[in-house]
C-alpha cells in the first residue's frame, strides 16, 4: 500500500471513530477502519479486563466464523493464553522504550518476534477459522495496556509482513486516541444525566426516561409508575446546622432511595433538585411500587436529623384515567405528593386510591393547588 493510501486510511479510521455516538459505534469503527487499512478480511477489538484476568472481545467485523458474533456477549479468553499483553510486550516496552510494536502470526506457526515457550493459541485459532495470518497490535491508553487490535487475512491471501506490523502499530495509536475521545464523551454524557451530590440520576434523565416509558405504555400497555417525594426538614437542617450537614442528609436519603429502587427491577432513582426526589418504574405492578414507596417512607423516617418524607405515587395501572403524556403522570404523582405533605402523611398517598386515612387524589386536567414560587416545578414534556 502506498504512503498516500495509508495516510488516507489513517484519516478514514480517525474520522470514523470521531463520528461515533456510542462506545459500540466507536469499537466497530475502529475495527472496520483497521481492517480496511490493512486489507484484511476480519478484524476484532479486545479489552484487557484486569480484574477478571481475561481478554474480552468487544467487536468482530468482516468475514466472521460461525462462533464470532459482531458484538459478542461472552467471548473472552484467559490472559495466560495470550501472555504478550501482560508479560512479553511489557518487557519489550520497558526495555526498548516507546509504545509496544505489533507483530505477525501465521497459520504455519511462524510467530514473528515471539520468544520460545509461549502458547500458540492464535495459530490454532487461525487454522480453525481458515485464516492464513494475522497482525496483533497492542492498544495503550493513559499509559497502560488497554487491549489489542487484531486483523486477519484468509488462507491463500498474502501474509502480513513487517511493514504491515509497523503500520498496525500506527493504527493502534489512532484507535487509542479515538477510544480516549469516546471515554471523554461518555463521561460528559454521564455527568449530564447524573446529580453531582447524590450520584443518582438527575431531572434531565427522568425527563428522557419518563417520555420513553409513557411511549411504551401507549404502544404496548406497559405499566408505568412514578413516585415523587420531598424530603422533610431539610430547610431546618440547613438553617440550624449548615448546608454541609444538609448535604449529608440529602446523600443519605439518596442512598435509601437507591436501595428501595433496587427492589423494583429497572427502576430509575433520581434527584429532581433541592429536596425533591423520585422513583420511575416501567414494568412492575402498581401494588409493588406502592409497597416499595411505603418502605421508602419507613426508612426515611428513621434517618437521623430528617423529618421523614412526603411521598406521592401515580401508576397507569390504577384508576387515574388515560395517561397519554409524561406530563400528566408527573402531575398526578406531584398532586399526590402535595396531598401527603399537606396532611403530613407517614405513608404514600396514591393517585386514584382512597385509603383509610387519606382521601382519594383526583386529577383530570386541572393543576394541583398552587404552590409558593420557590416550591414550583416544571416538567419538560408535551402537555
Amino acid at each position: 500500500m502506498g504512503e498516500d493510501r495509508r495516510l488516507a486510511a489513517v484519516v478514514a479510521l480517525a474520522q470514523g471513530m470521531a463520528a461515533a455516538h456510542t462506545p459500540r459505534e466507536s469499537w466497530r469503527a475502529a475495527a472496520i477502519g483497521a481492517c480496511r487499512a490493512l486489507a484484511g478480511g476480519f478484524a476484532a477489538l479486545s479489552v484487557w479486563e484486569r480484574d477478571l484476568g481475561r481478554l474480552r472481545v468487544l467487536v468482530n467485523v468482516g468475514d466472521r466464523a460461525a462462533d464470532e458474533d459482531e458484538f459478542p456477549e461472552a467471548e473472552a479468553y484467559p490472559v495466560h493464553q495470550f501472555p504478550e499483553i501482560t508479560e512479553f510486550l511489557h518487557e519489550r516496552w520497558v526495555s526498548g522504550g516507546g509504545e509496544p510494536n505489533a507483530w505477525v502470526e501465521t497459520a504455519e506457526g511462524l510467530a514473528e518476534g515471539r520468544r520460545p515457550g509461549y502458547c500458540h493459541q492464535r495459530v490454532a485459532a487461525l487454522r480453525r477459522r481458515g485464516r492464513g495470518s494475522c497482525v496483533v497490535a497492542p492498544i495503550v491508553l493513559h499509559g497502560r495496556a488497554w487491549g489489542e487490535l487484531y486483523v486477519a487475512r484468509s488462507a491463500g491471501t498474502p501474509v502480513f509482513d513487517r511493514a504491515d506490523a509497523d503500520f498496525a502499530t500506527v493504527l493502534a495509536a489512532v484507535v487509542a486516541a479515538g477510544l480516549a475521545q469516546t471515554e471523554r464523551l461518555e463521561e460528559a454524557r454521564r455527568l449530564a444525566f447524573t446529580d453531582a451530590l447524590t450520584g443518582l440520576a438527575n431531572r434531565r434523565a427522568v425527563d428522557v426516561r419518563l417520555e420513553e416509558a409513557v411511549e411504551q405504555h401507549r404502544a404496548r400497555g406497559t405499566v408505568v409508575s412514578l413516585v415523587v417525594c420531598d424530603l422533610n426538614g431539610l430547610k431546618r437542617v440547613n438553617d440550624t446546622l449548615g448546608h454541609a450537614v444538609g448535604d449529608r442528609l440529602l446523600e443519605r436519603f439518596g442512598s435509601v432511595l437507591s436501595l428501595c429502587g433496587a427492589m423494583l427491577p429497572g427502576a430509575l432513582a433520581a434527584r429532581l433538585g433541592g429536596d425533591e426526589f423520585c422513583l420511575l418504574a416501567a414494568g412492575p405492578g402498581a401494588d409493588d411500587v406502592v409497597r416499595v414507596a411505603g418502605e421508602l417512607c419507613r426508612r426515611a423516617g428513621e434517618l437521623e436529623l430528617g423529618e421523614g418524607v412526603a411521598c406521592g405515587v401515580a401508576s397507569t395501572e390504577d384508576p387515574i384515567g388515560p395517561v397519554r403524556t409524561a406530563r400528566r403522570l408527573f402531575r398526578l404523582a406531584d398532586a399526590a405528593q402535595y396531598r401527603a405533605k399537606a396532611v403530613r402523611a407517614a405513608r404514600p398517598v396514591v393517585a386514584g386510591r382512597e385509603g383509610p386515612d387519606d382521601p382519594v387524589v383526583r386529577l383530570a386536567d386541572e393543576p394541583p393547588r398552587e404552590r409558593p414560587a420557590a416550591e414550583r416545578r416544571s416538567f419538560r414534556g408535551r402537555p
